[in-house]
């Protein structure tokens, strides 16, 4: 089974691209679904997180706070890299069981969508990386848009992210979203069809 990463900055446009890998018969593996999977209630990753973070992270029913934790950590970058060590170790035991589980269904690509892919070493598990930028400004307009935050709160998250040399020097393909959906569906449509022919090729 071939895997391909996908990552990008916040707001490029990742999961309009994951949306179109799916459409085209990729089997997905959602990291942000992963996230959520191992911080449920109950799941050492929490208990590590309420160890790291205090209790105060927590909802009254035990559930994860998770504008409460992003609260905390993205604003200051010490504090960002312990959620990143607390957390990554869970996130990347889950993936790899999630990959074995397709391969054992016989699937012959499978699309890791990571928003972190390279900071928590996930990379290793692929056998190709496509990351997807866009320019800064159209980036903070579309987070503020879409996780009904302020234009501050939106550049918190985008400063705590790596620029674009950082993605484009680790990747293998990059794909630029300068412009309107219909582009960047079509951009994607293109990799996925090309990467599938690839990998049904060396199966």
């Amino acid at each position: 089974m071939k895997v391909l990463g996908l990552t990008g900055q916040t707001g490029a446009g990742k999961s309009t691209v994951s949306q179109v890998f799916s459409e085209h018969g990729y089997a997905v593996v959602d990291c942000d679904l992963v996230a959520r999977m191992v911080t449920e209630p109950g799941e050492p990753c929490l208990q590590a997180l309420v160890e790291a973070f205090g209790g105060g992270i927590l909802c009254d029913d035990g559930s994860l706070n998770r504008k409460k934790l992003a609260g905390m950590a993205f604003p200051q970058p010490e504090k960002l890299d312990l959620l990143n060590r607390t957390i990554h170790p869970f996130i990347l035991e889950r993936i790899k069981l999630l990959l074995q589980e397709n391969t054992s269904r016989g699937v012959s690509v499978t699309l890791l969508d990571a928003p972190t892919l390279f900071e928590a070493g996930a990379e290793k598990l692929c056998d190709c990386v496509l990351s997807i930028l866009a320019p800064e400004q159209l980036r903070l307009t579309r987070i503020v848009e879409r996780d009904g935050l302020t234009p501050q709160q939106a550049r918190e998250r985008m400063s705590a992210q790596q620029p674009d040399g950082y993605y484009i020097s680790r990747s293998d393909y990059v794909i630029v979203n300068d412009g309107d959906l219909l582009s960047l569906r079509e951009k994607a449509g293109r990799f996925a069809q090309r990467y599938r022919e690839l990998a049904d090729e060396e199966t």
